[in-house]
C-alpha cells in the first residue's frame, strides 16, 4: 500500500488487494475493501498510516459489501459471497465474522441494509427470490418475495420503510414488504440489463435506473408507462446515484478505453453536459460512496474504488455543490467567483440589495428588524454561500424575466402576487411566506381573481407547487423562482393538452408534467417513439424455476412456417 496527497484528493494504493467491492461506514471513519483472501479496513481519517486485515477462506469473490447505515450499529457490515452472506463486526481495531445468512440456492447478486430499521437486511439472487432478514434471528428470512425472474439489484426506499425496488434484466419491480405475494408496480424501464438503482433522497416515488443501453432514466413509479427524463450516454452506465446535496447525480460509465474518464457529476435539472469530471483513476471505477461531513465542514468527500487498485477521496466544495442547484444562472462561473470575494455572510449584501434597502420606508425597516426568526435563518443560511440571507434579498435576486410572468413583491408583508398569462388562460396567485421560511417552512399558495383555469387544474398546480417548495425548504433553500418556473411550465403543458384534445376529441388526456424535466425520446429504426418502452418478444428461452425444474419455450412450428424472413419482429405485448 502507498498513499499520497494531490491538490484535489487523497490517493491510497492497494497493489495486491484484488478487491472487487468497497463500502464506507455511516460515521465516515472506515472503508472496507473486499478481496478474495482479505478484507482491508482503511481508516479514512489517516489513510496513509496503514490498514488492518480480516482474513477469509473462500474460493469465491465478494459480490457486495455494505456497512450498516445506523449509528448504533455502525460497527457491523455484511458481505455476500456466492450463496451466503457473512455478517462482520469491526470494533476496537479488530474484526470477526459474527453469523452467516444461508437461504439462497443460487449466487447472491446484491444486498442492502434497511434505512429505517437497523436489524433488517435484504438480499437478491439469481434464484428469483428476494429475502428480507432480521439479524436478531438469522435461521431463516422473515419475508420472501418471489419474482419469477432473477434480480440483479435491490434497494430500500429512502422515505418509505415498507417500500423497496428490484431490477430484473431491463425491468424494475416495486414491492411492499407487507404484501409479499406480488409486486405493487412494474416498470419496463430499459431494453438492456439494469446495472444500478437509486431512490431519490427526498421524494418517495422517484428513482433512477442506469443500464447497459447507454442511458440513465428517471421514474415516478406512480406513472410507470413513461419516464420523467433521460440522460443519454455514449457508453453503458455502471452506476448512477443521487448526491447528498442539492440536485446532483454521480454516474460511472464503462468506456471502451479504460483510460477515459468515467466518473461524472451532473445536475439533474440540466442533463445536457456534466458539471464536473473527476479525473485521476486509470481504470473503471467499481464503487463510489459519500463520506459523512465533519462537524462544521461545508465540504463533502466522495470515496471511490477502481480496478486500478487505488482508493481516492475527492473533495467536493461548496462551489461545486452550487453547480448542482436547479436555479443555475447564465455565467455561473462569474457568479461563483463573485461570491467567493464577498465579506462575511452576516454582513453580505449585494449592491442592488443595498440600494433597495435605502428606498424602504421606516416602517418596513422596522418590520424586517423585528422579525425574530430572521437572525436565526441568517445564521443557518450563512453556511451556504451565495444563497439569499433574507426574504428581501430573495426578492431582489429573483430573475423577473421569466416568460409570461409578472411578480409584485412585498417584503414587509412577507408575500407576493404572481400573475401568469398563457394562451387564453390567466392565473393570479397570492404567495405568503411564514416567518420561519425557508427553514423547513414552505410558503402557502392561494388562487385569487381573476383566475380562469378549472378547479381540477388548480388542484394539480397546487400539488406541484407544494412538492417543489417542500423539496427546497427541506434544505433551507429559497423556493420562489423554482416554483414560478414550475408554474409556467405546467400551465403551458395543460394548455397544450387542451389544444391537442380539442383538435382530437378521442385523444386521451396525458399525465401531469412531472417535477423533473422531460426530454424527447430517441426515435430508432425499429419503430416510433410510442414503442420506445415496449420490448421485442422473446422467441425462445430457458430458465430454472424455484422448484429446480428447467422450463423452456419456443415459437410454435406453425409460426415458423407462417412468418416470412423479411417480416419485421413484432412488438411485445406487456398486458
Amino acid at each position: 500500500m502507498a498513499a499520497r496527497w494531490s491538490s484535489e484528493n487523497v490517493v491510497v494504493e492497494f497493489r495486491d488487494s484484488q478487491a472487487t467491492a468497497m463500502s464506507v461506514d455511516c460515521l465516515g471513519q472506515h472503508a472496507v475493501l473486499s478481496g478474495r483472501r482479505f478484507l482491508y479496513i482503511v481508516n479514512l481519517d489517516a489513510p496513509f498510516e496503514g490498514h488492518r486485515k480480516i482474513s477469509r477462506q473462500s474460493k469465491w469473490d465478494i459480490g457486495a459489501v455494505q456497512w450498516n447505515p445506523h449509528d448504533s450499529f455502525a460497527h457491523y457490515f455484511a458481505a455476500s459471497s456466492n450463496q451466503r452472506v457473512d455478517l462482520y463486526k469491526w470494533k476496537d481495531g479488530s474484526g470477526e465474522v459474527g453469523t452467516t445468512l444461508q437461504g439462497h440456492t443460487r449466487v447472491i447478486s446484491d444486498l442492502d441494509w434497511a434505512v429505517f430499521e437497523p436489524d433488517l437486511l435484504v438480499t437478491s439472487s439469481v434464484d428469483t427470490y428476494i429475502y428480507i432478514w432480521d439479524i436478531k434471528d438469522t435461521r431463516k428470512p422473515t419475508v420472501a418475495l418471489s419474482a419469477v425472474a432473477g434480480a440483479s439489484q435491490v434497494k430500500w426506499n429512502k422515505k418509505n420503510a415498507n417500500c423497496l425496488a428490484t431490477s430484473h434484466d431491463g425491468d424494475v419491480r416495486i414491492w411492499d414488504k407487507r404484501k409479499p405475494s406480488t409486486a405493487v408496480e412494474y416498470l419496463a424501464a430499459h431494453l438492456s440489463k439494469i446495472h444500478g438503482l437509486d431512490w431519490h433522497p427526498d421524494i418517495e416515488h422517484i428513482l433512477a435506473t442506469s443500464s447497459q443501453d447507454n442511458s440513465v432514466k428517471f421514474w415516478d413509479y406512480r406513472q410507470p408507462r413513461k419516464y420523467l427524463s433521460i440522460l443519454p450516454c455514449q457508453v453503458p452506465v455502471w452506476k448512477a446515484r443521487y448526491t447528498p446535496f442539492s440536485n446532483g447525480l454521480v454516474t460511472v460509465m464503462v468506456p471502451q478505453l479504460r483510460r477515459e474518464n468515467s466518473l461524472l457529476l451532473w445536475n439533474v435539472f440540466d442533463l445536457n453536459t456534466p458539471v464536473h469530471t473527476f479525473v485521476g483513476h486509470d481504470d473503471v471505477v467499481l464503487e463510489f460512496q459519500w463520506r459523512r461531513q465533519k462537524e462544521g465542514s461545508k465540504d463533502y468527500q466522495l470515496v471511490t474504488w477502481s480496478r486500478d487498485q487505488t482508493l481516492r477521496m475527492w473533495r467536493v466544495d461548496s462551489q461545486m455543490q452550487r453547480l448542482c442547484a436547479n436555479d443555475i444562472l447564465d455565467g455561473v462561473d462569474e457568479f461563483i467567483e463573485s461570491i467567493s470575494l464577498l465579506p462575511e455572510p452576516e454582513k453580505t449584501l449585494h449592491t442592488q440589495d443595498t440600494d433597495h434597502q435605502h428606498n424602504l420606508s421606516h416602517g418596513e425597516e422596522e418590520v424586517l428588524k423585528e422579525d425574530p426568526p430572521s437572525s436565526l435563518l441568517e445564521e443557518k443560511k450563512s453556511d451556504q454561500p451565495g444563497l439569499p440571507q433574507t426574504l428581501q434579498q430573495e426578492f431582489s435576486l429573483i430573475n423577473v424575466q421569466i416568460r409570461n410572468v409578472n411578480v409584485e413583491m412585498d417584503a414587509a408583508d412577507r408575500s407576493c402576487t404572481v400573475s401568469v398569462h398563457c394562451s387564453s388562460h390567466r392565473v393570479k396567485m397570492l404567495v405568503k411566506f411564514p416567518a420561519q421560511y425557508p427553514n423547513n417552512a414552505a410558503p402557502s399558495f392561494q388562487f385569487i381573481n381573476p383566475t380562469t383555469i378549472t378547479s381540477t387544474m388548480k388542484a394539480k398546480l397546487l400539488k406541484i407547487l407544494k412538492d417543489t417548495s417542500l423539496q427546497k425548504v427541506k434544505r433551507n433553500q429559497s423556493c420562489l423562482e423554482p416554483c414560478l418556473r414550475q408554474l409556467v411550465s405546467c400551465l403551458e403543458s395543460f394548455v397544450n393538452q387542451e389544444d391537442s384534445t380539442s383538435s382530437n376529441p378521442f385523444a386521451l388526456p396525458n399525465s401531469v408534467t412531472p417535477p423533473l424535466p422531460t426530454f424527447a425520446r430517441v426515435t430508432t429504426a425499429y419503430g416510433s417513439y410510442q414503442d420506445a418502452n415496449i420490448p421485442f418478444p422473446r422467441t425462445s428461452g430457458a430458465r430454472f424455476c424455484g422448484a429446480g425444474y428447467l422450463v423452456y419455450f419456443t415459437r410454435p412450428m406453425t409460426m415458423h412456417r407462417a412468418v416470412s424472413p423479411t417480416e419485421p419482429t413484432p412488438r411485445g405485448d406487456l398486458r
